[in-house]
């Protein structure tokens, strides 16, 4: 079993800035990409970056340069740092996993966290 456990999420200003963590743990065989979407009351979830094994990076255009991921490896975590947070970022953000597990390494799987919330006063 894998899990995901996010955090880093709070209240913040406008202009503000926030880092979110997501740290994968568990049966864990290898990791194709990680990354981050947001869910908003009343809205689909939408992806806001994810990056692969490789080092590459994807963003939504909505947050091209203000947001930030990274990750560490050997910790299976991803990391996103939020600058210049504006309202409009205020959601629910998830983050996911797609990997493999020990137990059924042929067949990547998509593992989601529990979400933390992020809200962005004006």
């Amino acid at each position: 079993q894998v899990q995901l456990v996010e955090s880093g999420g709070g209240l913040v200003q406008a202009g503000g800035s926030l880092r979110l963590s997501c740290a994968a743990s568990g049966s864990i065989f290898s990791i194709n990409a990680m990354g981050w979407y947001r869910q908003a009351p009343g809205n689909q979830r939408d992806l806001v970056a994810d990056i692969t094994s490789g080092g590459v990076t994807n963003y939504a255009d909505s947050v091209k340069g203000r947001f930030s991921i990274s990750t560490d490896k050997p910790k299976n975590t991803v990391y996103l740092q939020m600058n210049s947070l504006k309202p409009e970022d205020t959601a629910v953000y998830y983050c996911y996993a797609n990997l493999r597990e020990k137990d059924s390494w042929l067949i990547s799987r998509v593992r989601w966290g529990q979400g933390t919330q992020v809200t962005v006063s004006s």
